[in-house]
């Protein structure tokens, strides 16, 4: 099949007119998923396995007026499931997470077939949408429930906070983590009584639609959750007009010890997914005393990677998921080496293991006239860099318009939290890649600079989905002049009033 993820099919190149085409996924379980797309279109697109090539599904595509349809539908379901009570919504999250852990191993197999993963990464996503859903459940009344603020007049005004829904939330989904980044994002958004109408990544939308399905299994109303398909500049567009708010997940990039422990979890930060994560480690800065040392040892384990292109857990990194990938993590490296980088490992495409596989490659010499230097690869290639103090490698990791991730590895833990107060990212883990700020569901998780707006996780990351009301109740008097006070008398009256309350102030 000569067709590339997401590309129209038409004519003899359309399995489903081929009758020797094999589907890596059941057509029947695809279409199962697939009634859940809004489309009226008559049109479709085939998706391919990264791993072998072959066809995954034919999907159908939605159109503009589809695009209306499933809004439409959203917003009555939005205003019958916004009176709903927040015991009844907690419980379907509790509900969601255990059913996420009982069909665990199909929607593992599908991120695998569409994305290309090892398993161990795809078991990732399944633990991340169990969490995030756990954590919301428990935490719903700290982050909903109504506040008691000060009033401009102690006793006589009293002030609540509200959190009210924005109405129509839509998300477009990206095919990195086709999983969590399709469900986990929507979770506090219904939560919080919104509606979502969702975009998935063409190239896997059977992974999200399999996500997608267990919410109403979990007892969300169907209605609740919409999904479209399609072209990101007719159906994205389509639905950044129509919504009252968008979430976009996309495209914008010392000592013995410390060497040892930092060569391991290095790996891991760099080559988790095929390095096709937001949170990937492209830059690493390793100080003069232990470079030598660390690079023995991160070179001897990124040797003893282990491609794969199987559904078992032997693997450690999977496939890259598109033609287009490939070819941007094969034109930076080749680009850096024309220029004077040396390829310390990797470095070459693996046919040999599946047709999208590409070395875990490193890199060193790397200089700023470089392409892999500015610009995000999104693919398993990491340079290595000398710095001589801790201010030159903190200038020199905040050089550039980026600031989603960093990772700062010491053995002074109090040391490296200074450190990362003057990194420019939205997130740093201490002697961790990625992962500890990642699954810790109760924190914010964004990027500074170009690296994105808002926070996802957390209190940011349902409250990005509600209003602030403020109610106000006046009690007793007004704030206004009574019983024939004239405006200087009260004007008076309340200077005095409010320079009493600044003497009773404490400070902090």
């Amino acid at each position: 099949m000569s067709a590339q993820p997401g590309s129209p099919t038409a004519g003899p190149a359309d399995p489903e007119l081929d009758p020797t085409a094999t589907f890596a996924v059941d057509p029947a379980v695809a279409r199962r998923l697939a009634e859940r797309i809004v489309s009226t279109s008559g049109e479709s697109v085939t998706t391919h396995a990264p791993f072998t090539g072959q066809p995954v599904a034919t999907l159908p595509l939605s159109s503009d007026a589809d695009v209306d349809t499933a809004f439409a539908s959203a917003r009555q379901a939005q205003q019958r499931w916004a009176q709903t009570s927040i015991e009844q919504r907690v419980e379907a999250l509790l509900r969601l997470h255990d059913l996420v852990f009982d069909r665990q191993d199909e929607l593992m197999d599908l991120v695998q077939w569409e994305s290309g993963k090892v398993r161990k990464h795809a078991f990732e996503e399944v633990a991340h949408v169990a969490m995030t859903a756990r954590y919301y459940a428990r935490t719903a009344r700290r982050h909903l429930d109504s506040q008691r603020r000060l009033g401009v007049l102690p006793a006589l005004t009293r002030v609540d906070v509200n959190r009210v829904p924005k109405g129509v939330v839509g998300i477009i989904s990206p095919w990195n983590y086709p999983l969590t980044m399709a469900v986990s994002d929507g979770l506090p958004a219904m939560l919080a009584g919104n509606a979502v109408v969702h975009k998935p990544d063409s190239q896997t939308m059977l992974t999200g639609l399999a996500g997608i399905g267990l919410l109403e299994e979990a007892g969300f109303p169907r209605d609740l959750w919409q999904v479209v398909h399609g072209p990101g500049q007719v159906v994205g567009s389509a639905i950044i007009d129509r919504a009252d708010y968008v979430c976009f997940t996309g495209s914008t990039a010392t000592g013995r010890r410390v060497a040892s422990r930092a060569a391991e979890a290095a790996v891991r930060a760099c080559f988790s997914s095929a390095g096709q994560l937001c949170v990937s480690m492209e830059r690493m800065y390793v100080a003069d005393q232990v470079y030598d040392r660390f690079v023995e040892r991160f070179l001897k384990r990124v040797g003893a990677i282990r491609l794969s292109a199987s559904f078992d857990w032997a693997g450690d990194m999977g496939s890259l998921v598109s033609d287009a990938q490939l070819d941007t993590v094969r034109s930076h490296v080749d680009d850096a080496v024309a220029k004077g980088a040396t390829v310390l490992a990797g470095g070459r495409p693996r046919p040999d293991v599946g047709p999208l596989f590409y070395e875990p490659t490193v890199l060193s010499g790397v200089s700023p006239s470089m392409t892999c230097f500015g610009n995000e690869t999104f693919g398993p290639v990491v340079s290595l860099y000398r710095f001589h103090d801790e201010a030159d490698a903190v200038e020199r990791a905040n050089a550039g318009s980026y600031g989603l991730n960093a990772s700062v590895f010491t053995r002074d833990g109090k040391r490296g939290r200074a450190i990362a107060r003057q990194i420019k990212a939205g997130s740093v883990n201490i002697n961790e890649g990625y992962a500890a700020s990642f699954g810790s569901v109760d924190t914010p998780m964004g990027g500074m600079r170009e690296s994105g707006l808002g926070r996802r996780q957390g209190t940011e990351g349902i409250h990005r989905y509600t209003e602030s009301q403020t109610v106000a109740t006046q009690r007793v008097i007004p704030i206004a002049p009574v019983l024939g006070m004239g405006d200087r008398r009260y004007a008076q009256l309340m200077g005095a009033s409010l320079r009493l309350l600044r003497r009773r102030t404490r400070r902090p």
